[in-house]
């Protein structure tokens, strides 16, 4: 199948094969319903993907998973020097780190804009020193740089019917409903890492602060007002949903499937909280895998019919 993705992304040199195969690999390992998705797309479409979500998910894992004898100033420097090293790559089209050349390579195809990287490791520096964010405006800062990007990123690839000024809002969205769905969800594994990714004035407003999210923590429950703060949460963050939506239908047919695919999935983590009383501390919320397969079985003949009808989004013109 990786072989197949390849040539049909016309992707020839073999370090560069190379390259994308294991950023493939990676998704394979740590996004099962990321990766469910990307079976929608067509061949040609996943390379591109895969290298994306690979370099967001080593990122994120250089902040999230340090080495034992890490400290914040070292992870700090680390950071930068990965940023500037990516920056020089990304402006010579070239680098000899496998994960950066696929990466490269795609923003090169695609001609994405540097500045959405540049967002991307500003909000993974935050992750060194911000604990927790006051207001709704304060997170949605770190959201832009952590998820919105994504989807600005990824919405070349998938190709649009509608003008992209109109389409890039609604692909923004999506990305944030993604990351405000994740918080949500890892609000235990969050707080163990020392950081509250709810805006405390949301969270005061039923009564909930740190210290009463630490003791639900420790008891393994949730309380009334922290499932009082969640239900709240769950319904902003649906607000959210319900403004990436009408983007689906501006994306390229072929496209659609996969990321109506994504929304659904991701959206049932909220139901699964919600049938857990609003206790995201009791356990975290998963969709099963009959659940999965069950939305992709369905979201797979609508592949299909969509690719009877209608020819797969232009590739992007080839770079050396």
């Amino acid at each position: 199948m990786t072989r197949r993705e390849l040539d049909a992304a016309g992707i020839r040199e073999p370090g560069l094969r190379s390259a994308y195969t294991w950023c493939r690999e990676l998704n394979a390992r740590h996004g099962r319903t990321y990766f469910l998705a990307t079976r929608m797309l067509t061949p040609a479409q996943r390379p591109a993907i895969h290298a994306l979500y690979g370099f967001a998910r080593w990122l994120d894992d250089i902040v999230d998973e340090p080495e034992d004898d890490a400290t914040p100033e070292s992870l700090a420097r680390r950071l930068h020097d990965v940023e500037a090293r990516f920056l020089t790559d990304l402006a010579a089209r070239a680098s000899d780190d496998p994960l950066l050349t696929a990466v490269i390579d795609t923003a090169a195809r695609y001609a994405l804009p540097e500045a959405y990287f540049r967002a991307f490791f500003t909000s993974m520096r935050m992750d060194l020193t911000v604990t927790g964010y006051a207001t709704r405006a304060d997170l949605d800062g770190y959201v832009h740089g952590s998820a919105e990007v994504i989807g600005l990123q990824v919405l070349p690839v998938l190709g649009t019917v509608a003008p992209r000024d109109e389409a890039e809002p609604r692909a923004a969205a999506l990305g944030k409903a993604f990351q405000l769905t994740n918080f949500l969800r890892d609000v235990a594994e969050d707080l163990a890492r020392g950081r509250v990714y709810l805006p405390a004035d949301e969270l005061a407003a039923h009564g909930v602060d740190r210290d009463r999210l630490a003791w639900c923590a420790r008891h393994g429950r949730a309380d009334q007002p922290v499932r009082a703060a969640i239900r709240h949460q769950i319904a902003v963050t649906r607000e959210v949903y319900a403004e990436a939506r009408p983007g689906i239908a501006m994306l390229h047919p072929v496209s659609r499937p996969c990321v109506a695919t994504a929304a659904a999935l991701y959206g049932r983590i909220l139901d699964r909280i919600e049938d857990a009383g609003h206790d995201v501390f009791a356990g975290r919320a998963t969709v099963s895998r009959g659940r999965r397969l069950a939305v992709a079985c369905g979201a797979l003949a609508r592949t299909r019919w969509a690719r009877r009808r209608h020819p797969a989004p232009a590739l992007p013109v080839a770079v050396s």
